[in-house]
């Protein structure tokens, strides 16, 4: 009697592993391309955009595809597949990071700004945190930001914080300002596009630069809280318990008897070099995931040249960090396979068909709601923002001309959902916990609460919009 109820205990206090986790939602995905009537609408060409919109009124019903037990093992692989663009930056990304770290020069510099700032380092959160915000709302950067995470988490760690802080301050930042957008080309921009209005109309710009001051004040508020709690109090660190490995570095007190040497001065320049080269290449010349993979790895070369490392010290620095991502590219991989599984399953144009459908329905302010409900749920199906614009916002523009709603609110609705909502869904967070390598369960523990914060700010806003007749 004793060991049966020792076996119920420990099942009913297991903790399901992110794998696990990713493998149910994968899942229940296959089983809602059973479930659910497939169909799809016409797309056509638009020469002005370059791309194919999706045609109202043109749904029609097609063969079901239903994804077996074989098929999702296919879209597994497939999702691995598609994916590999993502998981390759973030390896040669984090094997620069895990070189610099190796250096010593982060913990130097921590000591350093100890030294100068004292117990005012903390105001480099929200210093940080805005100024990834800003990326994230002008030019779009959310996917470019994410290679950055493993350094601000050491950083955050060595200052006396956990990773979570560090991770956020780039991925809160960059995702709420995407989120938050005032002049997105990739939200924000290609959603006005398509609606057939400007994205810097005063009155909608306005509310939209108010909206990103919001948004980011809350975030800041949000994570500097936990940042406070925790500096106090270690155990009040989500990972305090958790399975999730914490990072290891230097106590606070031995970071600050640091002295920058000549070479490790060297060697942040460097760091900064590769921060502005980012940043100039994504602005000015669109770079993206293949120029920037090839950034990081001449960072990671020069850098072991500066401080006098070996062809096979280098290689060995790259094989120890490309040890520690097998979770990272595992979770990025299950993500994608969910996406792959819906999409051939022919079921998203039937989901974006009931939720628009749905929406016509209600009074103007409800229906406001409505849309921006149904933008979140769309996201669980289609984390990527431009090909959500794509697929919904044909169909979700006239449906705001039909129930007496602006076409900015249909795009505020669009970029509030999108934006919020892909770190929160399984589909979109996955790559944010790879990065961390913490489970899914561990992120929603910090950010659930936060999220709903976000949501119910977000209904606000949607509101207060329609009612002043944006």
């Amino acid at each position: 009697m004793k060991y049966r109820f020792s076996i119920i205990y420990k099942l009913k206090n297991a903790r399901p592993h992110a794998y696990v986790i990713m493998l149910i939602v994968i899942f229940i995905a296959g089983i809602l391309t059973w479930t659910l009537p497939a169909g799809n609408f016409e797309r056509q060409l638009n020469t002005t955009l370059g791309i194919e919109l999706v045609v109202p009124d043109t749904y029609q019903t097609a063969e079901k595809t239903p994804i077996g037990l074989w098929s999702l093992c296919l879209c597994i692989f497939q999702g691995f597949v598609d994916s590999a663009d993502i998981m390759f930056l973030l390896l040669f990304a984090v094997g620069y990071i895990n070189l610099l770290i190796g250096t010593n020069s982060l913990n130097a510099l921590v000591g350093s700004v100890l030294k100068t700032m004292g117990d005012r380092s903390y105001l480099l959160i929200p210093v940080f945190f805005i100024l990834f915000a800003i990326c994230g709302s002008t030019f779009g950067m959310y996917e470019e930001a994410l290679a950055l995470v493993p350094a601000f988490m050491a950083i955050a760690v060595a200052l006396g914080y956990d990773k979570i802080v560090g991770a956020v301050i780039v991925v809160g930042g960059a995702g709420i300002g995407f989120a938050a957008a005032t002049l997105n080309p990739f939200t924000v921009g290609l959603a006005s596009s398509i609606a057939g209005i400007s994205i810097v109309s005063s009155k909608i710009l306005i509310f939209r630069i108010i909206s990103f001051i919001i948004f980011v004040t809350i975030g800041i508020l949000y994570l500097m809280h936990y940042a406070g709690k925790i500096k106090k109090d270690p155990s009040k660190s989500i990972l305090h318990n958790e399975a999730d490995k914490p990072l290891e570095t230097d106590s606070r007190d031995e970071i600050a008897l640091l002295i920058l040497s000549l070479r490790q001065k060297i060697t942040l320049y460097l760091f900064v070099i590769v921060v502005l080269w980012i940043a100039i290449g994504v602005i000015v010349f669109d770079f993206y995931i293949p120029e920037l993979s090839s950034i990081f790895i001449i960072a990671m070369i020069i850098t072991g040249l500066i401080n006098k490392m070996s062809a096979n010290e280098i290689a060995e620095s790259f094989i120890q960090s490309s040890r520690s991502m097998v979770f990272t590219m595992l979770m990025i991989g299950l993500g994608r396979s969910i996406q792959i599984v819906i999409t051939q399953g022919n079921i998203i144009d039937t989901i974006v068909l009931f939720l628009s459908n749905m929406i016509s329905g209600f009074p103007t302010v409800i229906s406001a709601i409505a849309m921006l409900f149904a933008q979140n749920i769309i996201n669980f199906f289609i984390p990527s923002g431009t090909v959500q614009a794509v697929v919904s916002m044909p169909i979700m523009v006239p449906v705001a001309d039909l129930v007496g709603l602006s076409r900015e609110i249909s795009v505020l609705a669009f970029q509030f959902g999108n934006g919020f909502a892909v770190m929160f869904w399984p589909t979109g967070c996955a790559i944010i916990c790879g990065v961390m390598g913490i489970g899914l369960g561990t992120w929603y523990k910090f950010f659930t609460k936060l999220f709903l914060i976000l949501l119910s700010t977000q209904i606000i806003l949607i509101v207060s919009a329609v009612l002043l007749g944006i």
